[in-house]
């Protein structure tokens, strides 16, 4: 096992982390010698301000996550055995079609002549079609939609395996229904809060296809400021650093979720 993470995962993230370090070649490829150019790049106010758009996304995406995630999984959890598993049905269901697809569904929904503008046309709201596709709010909805899922299945796993006399109790020693929630049944679900908000922030930050697809050119995160380094302008350097820069967020945000005791975040 040690020699397949070595060869799969340690090997090519050192190979990334050498290629940071190089300069651009001529036409294409690296060249020597050893710079910290590309990292310095990235303190130019364009890309410093991708970054911190692909935080602010990925932190927009993070907080309706959780307001939708959260009650779903809440209300699957106290729900009876048969509507328990019609809803967990509902929830792994999407995770049986390619994402590509399912985003490029919502994409033909908003097109100006799609569905929604044509419905709202027609009853009458609207007089002439919306700009619903490449916007912000469109890429937002994509986002949320594809990592939903991530979201509700490891709250309604805290929320399953909850004591549910904690909250009777509270309630018979006098706090209301808010009260209890927020300081018996949250407190008691937060692991499963924790590793949803890790698992819709984390990914969020480079799913550069749903930006392609729902914001167009008017949004651009740092994932295809990275492909866009390494596929379009061959510039293998400075897309290497980008790519250790992510990693170094992400491995922030695990960093910081184990601090605030999260667990692996493979048991649910």
């Amino acid at each position: 096992m040690g020699v397949i993470a070595a060869l799969f995962v340690v090997a090519p993230l050192m190979y990334v982390v050498a290629i940071s370090f190089l300069s651009k070649g001529e036409f294409s490829g690296v060249t020597g010698p050893v710079t910290l150019e590309s990292y310095a790049r990235m303190f130019d106010s364009r890309y410093a301000q991708v970054l911190v758009d692909s935080l602010l996304m990925a932190l927009s995406t993070t907080v309706l996550s959780l307001l939708i995630g959260y009650p779903f999984a809440y209300f699957m959890a106290r729900a009876k055995r048969r509507w328990r598993n019609v809803l967990m049905l509902l929830v792994i269901v999407p995770f049986w079609t390619n994402a590509l697809v399912r985003v490029y569904g919502w994409r033909i929904l908003l097109l100006a002549n799609g569905p929604v503008n044509a419905l709202l046309l027609g009853i009458g709201l609207i007089d002439k079609p919306l700009k619903l596709l490449y916007t912000y709010g469109a890429m937002l909805l994509g986002m949320v939609y594809s990592l939903l899922p991530f979201m509700i299945l490891p709250v309604y796993s805290s929320v399953e395996k909850m004591d549910w006399q904690c909250e009777a109790a509270a309630r018979d020693l006098g706090a209301g229904p808010w009260r209890a929630f927020f300081t018996v049944t949250l407190q008691l679900t937060l692991p499963g809060v924790l590793a949803g908000c890790v698992l819709v922030f984390v990914p969020s930050i480079g799913l550069f296809f749903i930006s392609d697809l729902m914001g167009g050119s008017q949004v651009m995160v740092i994932g295809n400021l990275i492909r866009d380094q390494l596929m379009k302008a061959r510039d293998w350097p400075f897309g290497a650093a980008l790519s250790v820069a992510l990693l170094l967020v992400t491995s922030a945000v695990l960093w910081g979720y184990r601090r605030a005791g999260g667990k692996d975040l493979g048991v649910f």
